[in-house]
Parts: C-alpha cells; sequence; structure tokens
C-alpha cells in the first residue's frame, strides 16, 4: 500500500512546495503554506504528459494518427443569443446579457448583497425556464424567508405554465429550484439531471469534493470544486453564477486559479454606510473590463439606477470653495463625480495627505506638480481629497479636477458649478489628453453643463464652451476666475 506524503500549498496562489517555508516563494505571501495530504504516486506510474520509453518505440511503428487541429475556417459558426438576465445594469456589466455556458464569479464584502441580487436574478429567469439555486452556506427555509422578504413570488409553480412562457404552442414549466447541499458529486449530479439554463452556486468556498481530505474553503478544494462545475458548465451549456468570498485585502480568496477559471469576474462594492452598491467587471471574455453596474439597496432588495450621475453629483445651487466636478469613464459608461478638496494649516510637522475615492499615490503627484510647477506651498499644509458618495475614481482623466478642487480651497475660491474638468496632470506641469473626450462632453451636456476644461487638441465638437488649456496654471486661471465673477 502506497504511503501517505504530505506536501504543501500557497492558498494564495497555488504553489507547491515539498517542505514549509515562511513565505511563497511564488507569489511572495507570507505565512500562506497550508499542509496537505496525498497519496503518493507508484514508481511504475506515469505521470500526466508524460510517456514511457517503451510506448514512444511503438509509437513511431503505429499508422499515423488522423490530426485533430483546425483551422479557424474549418470551425463551424454556433452564434448564441444571450440571455437577458431581467437587470439591464447587470447585461451591461456582463456585456450584454448572459452567455450559456458561461461562469461568472461574483465577489465582495460579507453582507454587501450578492446573495440578494443572484437571488433577484434567479427569480426574473426563473419565469422563463428553470432555475437551480445552490444554497450551500443557508438552509432552503432561510433562503425561502429571504425571497419572502425580496417579495419574491414563493407559491408553488412547478408544472404551471405562464402564458408568457409557451411558444408556438408547447408549454414548459417555470420555477426556481434550490438544493441547500455542499457535496459536489451531489450537485454534478442535480446539474445534469435538470439541465437548467442557468444556475447559482452560493458559495464555492462551502463545497466540499470527497475525494480530498481537506476541508471545505481550502485552496485544492476550490480549485478542484471549480474545474469540475466549469467542465459540466461547458458540456451541458449551462451558465453558472458563483458567489466567492474575499479577504480583508479585497481579494478573491481561493488562489488565482480559481479566476483564470472563469469566463467573468464580478465585483460587488459599497460602502456600508450608504445605499448604492457598485458592481464592477474586471475580467470579462465577452465584453469590455471595467464596466459598471449601479444598484440602489431598498427595502425589496436591490434596485437598479439608471441615471448613475445623479448619486455621485452634489448640489450645484451651494457652491463652496473647494469643489470640482469631472468626468470619470468606467467601461463605456461615463459618469460625471463632483471632487472635495479641504486645504488647511498642519499642526504636526509632516502634513497630512488623505485622499478618499482618489488614488493616494496620484493625489501625491498632483500636489507636487501644484507646489513645483504652479508655486502654491502646501508642504505645510493638510490636505483632504474625497469623491462624492464613494466612488473609487482610478483613472487619470480624473487628475485636472483634483488640481483645480485643491487650488480653490487654498485660494478659498469657489469654481463655477456648471464647469467641468477633464484632463491628466503630467510630472511638468501639462495637461495631456485623455480617452472617450466626446463620450464624457455628451453626459456633462446632458446633465445640463455650460462649460468643459479640456487638454489642448481635444477640443471636439460640442454644445458645451470647451476651453482647451496646455497647462495646469491655464487651467487654473480659467476655472477660479470664472468661479470668482
Amino acid at each position: 500500500m502506497a504511503k501517505a506524503k504530505s506536501h504543501f500549498v500557497c492558498n494564495q496562489c497555488g504553489a507547491e512546495s515539498p517542505q514549509y517555508f515562511g513565505k511563497c516563494s511564488v507569489c511572495g505571501s507570507w505565512n500562506s503554506l497550508v499542509e496537505q495530504v496525498a497519496p503518493a504516486s507508484s514508481s511504475a506510474s506515469t505521470s500526466p504528459g508524460r510517456t514511457p520509453r517503451s510506448s514512444k518505440r511503438s509509437a513511431t511503428k503505429a499508422p499515423s494518427q488522423p490530426r485533430l487541429s483546425l483551422t479557424l475556417p474549418q470551425i463551424e459558426d454556433h452564434p448564441q443569443t444571450r440571455l437577458p438576465s431581467g437587470y439591464r445594469e447587470l447585461d451591461r456589466v456582463l456585456g450584454g446579457g448572459i452567455v450559456p455556458g458561461s461562469l461568472v464569479l461574483v465577489g465582495g464584502d460579507p453582507g454587501i448583497g450578492k446573495s440578494t441580487l443572484l437571488l433577484q436574478v434567479a427569480n426574473q429567469l426563473a419565469q422563463t425556464s428553470p432555475v437551480l439555486y445552490v444554497c450551500a452556506e443557508e438552509s432552503g427555509q432561510q433562503v425561502k424567508l429571504r425571497s419572502q422578504r425580496l417579495g419574491i413570488n414563493t407559491e408553488k409553480t412547478a408544472g404551471k405554465t405562464p402564458k408568457s412562457a409557451s411558444t408556438n404552442g408547447a408549454t414548459q414549466p417555470t420555477s426556481l429550484y434550490l438544493l441547500p447541499e455542499i457535496d459536489l458529486e451531489t450537485i454534478l449530479m442535480e446539474l445534469e439531471s435538470l439541465r437548467p439554463p442557468v444556475a447559482v452556486i452560493d458559495s464555492i468556498q462551502a463545497l466540499y469534493y470527497g475525494a480530498l481530505t481537506s476541508a471545505p474553503g481550502s485552496v485544492s478544494q476550490v480549485r478542484e470544486c471549480t474545474s469540475a462545475l466549469m467542465q459540466v458548465a461547458k458540456r451541458e451549456n449551462i451558465s453558472l453564477f458563483i458567489v466567492g468570498h474575499v479577504t480583508k485585502e479585497g481579494a478573491i480568496a481561493g488562489p488565482k486559479v480559481l479566476e483564470h477559471l472563469v469566463d467573468t469576474v464580478l465585483y460587488f462594492e459599497g460602502d456600508r454606510f450608504a445605499s448604492h452598491r457598485l458592481l464592477r467587471s474586471v475580467k470579462n471574455r465577452f465584453g469590455a473590463t471595467h464596466e459598471l453596474g449601479v444598484f440602489e439597496m431598498v427595502d425589496r432588495g436591490l434596485a437598479e439606477v439608471h441615471n448613475p450621475s445623479e448619486l455621485f453629483l452634489g448640489n450645484r445651487d451651494e457652491v463652496v470653495p473647494g469643489i470640482a466636478t469631472i468626468v470619470a469613464c468606467e467601461g463605456t459608461r461615463p459618469l460625471v463625480v463632483e471632487l472635495q478638496a479641504l486645504v488647511s494649516p498642519t499642526s504636526y510637522s509632516s502634513p497630512r495627505r488623505t485622499a478618499t475615492g482618489i488614488e493616494y499615490n496620484r493625489l501625491l503627484q498632483i500636489l507636487a506638480v501644484l507646489e513645483k510647477r504652479v508655486g502654491i506651498p502646501l508642504s505645510k499644509l493638510d490636505a483632504y481629497v474625497a469623491s462624492s458618495g464613494g466612488l473609487n475614481v482610478g483613472e487619470p482623466a480624473a487628475d485636472l479636477g483634483v488640481a483645480v478642487a485643491v487650488a480653490a480651497s487654498f485660494r478659498d475660491r469657489m469654481v463655477d458649478p456648471y464647469t467641468v474638468m477633464i484632463g491628466e496632470v503630467g510630472l511638468g506641469g501639462q495637461v495631456r489628453p485623455v480617452s472617450q473626450m466626446e463620450l464624457r462632453l455628451k453626459e456633462a451636456a446632458k446633465l445640463g453643463f455650460k462649460r468643459a476644461i479640456v487638454p489642448k487638441g481635444q477640443g471636439v465638437d460640442s454644445v458645451l464652451e470647451v476651453i482647451p488649456t496646455a497647462r495646469v496654471v491655464d487651467a487654473l486661471a480659467a476655472a477660479l476666475a470664472e468661479g470668482s465673477a
């Protein structure tokens, strides 16, 4: 009988090591190696991908095998229609709808609304076709209680067909099926038996594969369960929504191979003190990345926000110093966001710099440019910058708005509330061009803005009064002079 051997697996990247080290040699994370026990392979066995010498000799004498590879023109076209989820915001993030046979990984902080959103989506899809909801972390009774709170019809609908579901005289029963189970083999059997167009796995860290000795949520369990679900989804053409836990750093828990296996990775973000939730795409094989969907948490669950700029745009009737408005682009969606800045004398030897919704290193760079190229003495002043609504604005197009807001707070001047600032600030004090300028200006015009300060050379045709600037000094003069008039 083969002797069991132990090895160590990194729970961050999945790398294996024959002995324990405090630091993973692949990803560099500390204290991430976990011991796992696996049966030792026999010396006579052959590892995958390796052919014994005897078989190599016989292979040279064997007749040639038919070639399995195909060229692109030889592959048949199978156009697939995307499934509408019932929520336009989710369809936007997915790239136009649910692709049949795709795997979508949804991550987010605990209590952010992942299960609520997927239960609402499953209910919408169950109006026309069966949907399987695997609740591995809750009982069926707990899921039913949530469905009642969300206003989902919990009457027995199996075998009943609404009129809208009948096509060409054919009827099909529609319902939402719940499976409170953590055993992977049982879940796979149910998927192959029911063959629903869409299934939800809540969550992948709770599933358990009996052939492995490790506990649920470990690297090997997550990897094997996701791989098995992927094979069934591709074979049976089932679209899977997989819920994933996140670590305290905000990344999805488990090995990185989990994100590589799936087709789409979505992050559900939001402030626990705010009612809105942001669904952001960071990977999508069937659409654009960095798309953004906006929802609002109400008493009946999550509701779509069709005009999200209203959430991130402050009251323009009450103008105070240190406020500037920008137009950020999340994927193909432009968002008008209000930036707030406060500059005050420091009480310490080192001034404080605080950024909320703006990248911290980007803020430090802009402050240095303002002091070196514009002459604003910020080295002895505290600087606080925040975006309205808590939206994380990471693109460089927000640089000019940050610079104007900081300068306006320093000089105690007000910026015209109907002027937007769009541009990247270079280290030499120049205003650099950004992408999708026409789309940004159209969004600003739709919300009633009158003027736009943009980089020189990007004065596209617009109903707005476009002010091209080449340097930060010129942009500040145009913004602050108009606000003080």
